[in-house]
């Protein structure tokens, strides 16, 4: 699971600073509101305007509890810092993010994690018709699951996961090879149709 916030190259190093440690908190607060502790996962790895959670295949973490949990819960707390997070101007600071969710192998050397689970997650994270679903809502999250989770995932409709409200709009390249996406926006339907896909080549 990764996260990137909006905008983050608009902002002062100051507000940076702050939606940052905002971000590490609610995005812990969530995880552990689950169950999902540090002994579940990987230390948090920092991405400058985001943040990488590489989380255990066990028991206690399982997939459809970070779908129908965790990005629940993750949405109503960035709504609810939204709500009460204010410039000293009275202009309203906004913390809004993307987030993606994937399944894969990843390694690590002596300078960090690496693997193309890692580099398919980054490029539906980064895919510009994410960014688009989170301009395009009020609220404070977009979320992204590759096809392994929607396939393993969401379209078994487990407790609290309505395969309705995801749409499959993303489509990226990867050294050949393509990878869909699906887009969910919490707390709305999507339609039924499998809307006009846009397509992103990258070369890895």
């Amino acid at each position: 699971v990764a996260l990137d916030i909006e905008q983050s190259t608009t902002r002062t190093d100051p507000v940076k600073a702050d939606l940052r440690d905002k971000m590490y908190e609610l995005f812990d607060e969530a995880l552990r509101s689950a169950g999902i502790h540090a002994a579940h996962r990987d230390p948090f790895i920092d991405r400058g305007d985001g943040v990488l959670a590489l989380i255990h295949p066990v028991e206690q973490a399982p997939k459809a509890l970070l779908l129908n949990h965790v990005i629940p819960t993750l949405n109503r707390l960035l709504a609810d810092c939204n709500a009460g997070l204010l410039h000293s101007s009275g202009s309203p600071r906004q913390l809004r993010v993307r987030v993606v969710m994937h399944a894969g192998e990843t390694h690590y050397d002596p300078n960090g994690c690496f693997g193309e689970a890692l580099d398919i997650a980054f490029r539906l994270l980064d895919s510009f018709p994410v960014k688009k679903a989170l301009r395009m809502t009020s609220g404070p999250l977009a979320l992204v699951v590759s096809g392994d989770i929607y396939q393993s995932v969401v379209r078994h409709g487990y407790s609290g996961i309505d395969r309705n409200s995801f749409r499959q709009a993303v489509r990226i390249h990867i050294a050949g090879n393509r990878y869909p996406g699906w887009i969910h926006i919490p707390g709305e339907v999507m339609p039924h149709r499998v809307t006009e896909m846009a397509s992103y080549r990258h070369i890895a």
